[in-house]
């Protein structure tokens, strides 16, 4: 079936489930248990685990998983601060190796984010879970601990009903995942853990990505960054305005600011393709120092994030960009500017026919009650797009987020990403549970591999 809703069309192949299958199904979701879920969720939210160290909280899943769950798992340490989680739930054989994966690290440090984050921080942004009601409120809840939560409920779930599974369930849950360099933690981020994780022996046949968003993608964006350096002389707060020999780098700057958030809808429109429509924001400005303000900065520097589509290259996000520059230099030629990419993941993947991703779509329809027709426009970069470039099949499935029952204090912006719904939550769970039946009670032949 196909049809357009709100987004692009997409067509869902129909497969049901045998009797037998059904029957399976049904068993897992009875023992799919919110209260679990929600008591994990606290338990995680309560760790701090920011990009880079994530150690603490890794560890403690792998123990939860070995005892609670009652599964073989491990920790594999990346740096003394940092490092993945796996476990597995061994079919009988015959079938594919499936990999439920979610990222572990969180984006908010408070110990020094603040004012970045805002003024103070809110209670979303702290390590320090509270629940009210259906909601459990905390620095990373929404993304990425409930994500955690919810994998491991699924797994829970499965050992617990005893399902003949052919192929093998994986658990992967990385460090590393937030679109960040952090230097002071061996540069932790840009996806660094999960490549650590499917080199050190988890790579699997097939993967799905629990992140926010109740949808289906077949794909995600890479991303390039920037940075343009805007060049002055260094001056002094006594001199008179027009002295010979001084050029402000601050003032010019807001020129080349407001020239670059011009061209970014541009930017966008050029390059929205399939299901990926490539924002871009100005994200950082850095110049002198707050201990000199007698003296202005010779050197004003501007940072910013392009969202890559997958069928763009980085390479080619490059060329756009320089085209851009050359067009502001044009237009100011008294603005002396330079400028490079500093950083850059290329965008991932999967045709939107493979199984994994009909299986996926196939159980949001199961869980939501009618056909999966439509995918939105999406920009959010996550660890899928690397695990479809090392050549993984990978779907990737989620929630409804914000929650609609949130304090609108807690989801104004971005925040912490730190307010869950797990009623929400779970109906992700219910998905991602029919397509590990969907997919593991299957020889590799019925999947295409």
């Amino acid at each position: 079936m196909t049809a357009q809703v709100d987004g692009v069309a997409v067509a869902t192949h129909p497969m049901p489930l045998t009797s037998e299958q059904r029957s399976l199904y049904r068993q897992i979701c009875l023992r799919l248990d919110p209260d679990r879920l929600r008591d994990l969720l606290v338990r995680l939210v309560n760790i701090h685990s920011p990009t880079g160290a994530e150690r603490a909280a890794s560890e403690f899943m792998a123990d939860h998983l070995a005892t609670a769950v009652s599964v073989r798992s491990a920790y594999l340490p990346m740096t003394e601060t940092s490092g993945n989680v796996t476990a597995e739930l061994p079919g009988s054989g015959g079938g594919a190796r499936l990999l439920l994966y979610a990222p572990i690290d969180t984006h908010i440090d408070p110990e020094s984010d603040v004012p970045w984050v805002g003024p103070s921080l809110r209670a979303d942004m702290l390590p320090q879970a509270r629940v009210d009601g259906d909601l459990v409120i905390g620095l990373g809840a929404a993304n990425p601990k409930c994500m955690v939560a919810g994998l491991t409920e699924v797994l829970h779930a499965v050992r617990e009903a005893g399902i003949p599974l052919l192929g093998d369930l994986l658990l992967g849950f990385a460090g590393g995942g937030m679109p960040v360099s952090i230097s002071g933690r061996a540069h932790a981020g840009l996806s660094n853990g999960v490549h650590h994780l499917l080199s050190r022996g988890t790579a699997p046949d097939l993967a799905i990505v629990f992140k926010p968003s109740w949808a289906v993608f077949a794909e995600e964006p890479g991303l390039c960054w920037f940075k343009v350096s805007v060049r002055g002389t260094l001056g002094y707060a006594g001199i008179p305005r027009g002295t010979p020999g001084f050029r402000s780098s601050i003032v010019p700057a807001a020129t080349v600011i407001q020239e670059i958030e011009a061209w970014l809808p541009t930017y966008t429109r050029q390059n929205t393709m399939g299901t990926t429509a490539p924002e871009g924001w100005i994200s950082a400005v850095r110049a002198g120092s707050p201990e000199k303000p007698a003296f202005p900065s010779a050197t004003t520097e501007i940072y910013l994030d392009l969202r890559v589509n997958p069928r763009t290259p980085p390479a080619q996000v490059r060329h756009q960009f320089a085209e851009m520059i050359q067009q502001i230099r044009h237009r100011h030629p008294d603005i002396d500017l330079d400028w490079a990419m500093v950083g850059s993941l290329p965008g991932g993947r999967t045709d939107p026919e493979h199984w994994i991703v009909q299986s996926c779509q196939r159980g949001w329809a199961e869980v939501e009650g009618r056909p999966y027709t439509s995918t939105p426009l999406a920009s959010g970069q996550t660890d899928g797009a690397l695990i479809r470039r090392l050549g993984i099949p990978c779907a990737r499935i989620g929630y409804p987020w914000p929650p609609a029952c949130a304090p609108a204090e807690l989801t104004d912006g971005l925040g912490g990403m730190g307010v869950a719904s797990i009623d929400d939550v779970m109906r992700g769970v219910r998905a991602i549970a029919y397509a590990v039946v969907d997919t593991l009670t299957r020889p590799r032949v019925e999947l295409g591999l």
